[in-house]
């Protein structure tokens, strides 16, 4: 068995969507100062680095991060690898592809997850993204958790269409993963957000396990 952590690293100076406040992480205490421990303080907006969607993200009666079922984000994944040059994952490009029904969980693989390796600080706003159809299509066939390697499973400036579509259907939006080292195929999913009280979203640790 083989663990993957495929969780961003969360630390001041990360890239942050535009708008939201950039991470602080600071120590209050410290022993060398003379306390007794170390206690540090975080300050983050929920939607910073890999984290989940709640309804209540885009739909103001959908419910919260603390509500959602976690037979959603654990089970049987499928990491599912987009050609470098596709920009948006509509549902032409997943039928030609190949992608299959009845997948419960799936993580997409693009080209974005070259900007984590490359340790690119500034926000990329052409990063490949999933269409309405596409998202439309994947709810069609069953998916209960979408996930992708960027900061937002829909393009920028329009991600109103394809979030309403997953979380009005309760698919689970898992964002800011780094799938860099994972090759494509079947994972043991493990993702577990914090449990915040009536939050849109909140930070989650997402592992995948390979057997074998």
């Amino acid at each position: 068995m083989k663990i993957h952590d495929i969780t961003l690293m969360m630390k001041p100076g990360m890239l942050v969507w535009p708008g939201d406040i950039p991470v602080e992480l600071e120590r209050m205490t410290k022993i060398e100062e003379g306390a007794n421990s170390n206690v540090s303080r975080l300050q983050i907006s929920v939607h910073t680095g890999t984290h989940v969607d709640a309804p209540n993200h885009f739909l103001p009666e959908g419910s919260t991060i603390e509500t959602l079922p976690l037979s959603a984000m654990i089970g049987p994944c499928l990491v599912f690898e987009i050609p470098d040059g596709e920009d948006l994952i509509t549902a032409e490009l997943l039928t030609q592809l190949g992608y299959p029904e009845n997948v419960e969980r799936v993580l997409f693989k693009t080209r974005n997850s070259k900007i984590w390796a490359s340790g690119v600080s500034d926000f990329i706003t052409t990063y490949t993204s999933i269409s309405p159809d596409g998202a439309e299509l994947l709810v069609q066939r069953g998916a209960r958790l979408v996930g992708i390697d960027y900061l937002s499973v829909a393009q920028y400036k329009r991600t109103r269409p394809t979030h309403e579509i997953l979380l009005k259907a309760s698919v689970v939006a898992l964002e800011g993963l780094d799938l860099t080292n994972i090759s494509p195929g079947g994972y043991q999913l493990f993702c577990l957000p914090l449990k915040l009280y009536h939050s849109d979203g909140a930070p989650a640790r997402v592992v995948l396990v390979e057997e074998g």
